[in-house]
């Protein structure tokens, strides 16, 4: 089984946000719609801790280590063929720094047009964006969608979606 771990970065604003990354490269280019993510990546359990492996994917992707502060687990679920690790953490982060330098982000190489041979090498994260709770289930990957209860539970908030 594959497991990866993330974090579902959160602020106070009108209302609950949440920090959202969309992957880059030309397949995604034009999705929206059950396109996002949170920051997260897969991990082997016999070799690194999940909350380690959710710090390192945070970093890689945005270029930026995760916020200090307390981080709560969240109930660890099935996406697809993963499982999926979650840590709820509070803090601030601004969206456009993650377009400033790819230097400090993770990269990814991809055949494109697929058996054109060609290859092209893109930002595993092309954007990042604050969404509130409400809205982020059409965002987010279908199979990251229960995050959305999972956060309003561990908040106490009754409905999530608005």
């Amino acid at each position: 089984m594959n497991h990866s771990a993330g974090i579902v970065l959160w602020r106070r604003g009108e209302e609950l946000e949440v920090l959202l990354v969309h992957p880059g490269g030309p397949f995604w280019a034009n999705k929206d719609e059950h396109a996002w993510s949170i920051p997260k990546g897969e991990f082997d359990p016999s070799d690194e801790v999940a909350f380690d492996a959710a710090c390192r994917e945070f970093e890689e992707e945005l270029g930026a280590a995760p916020p200090t502060g307390t981080a709560v687990v969240l109930e660890p679920f099935r996406a697809g063929r993963k499982t999926l690790h979650v840590w709820l953490l509070e803090g601030d982060f601004d969206p456009a720094t993650i377009s400033a330098d790819d230097r400090h982000r993770s990269m990814v190489e991809l055949t494109w047009p697929p058996r054109s041979g060609r290859t092209v090498t893109f930002p595993e994260v092309d954007r990042a964006q604050w969404v509130a709770l409400s809205g982020a289930g059409t965002l987010l990957h279908k199979g990251q969608a229960r995050i959305v209860e999972l956060v309003a539970d561990a908040l106490g908030f009754d409905d999530p979606h608005g």
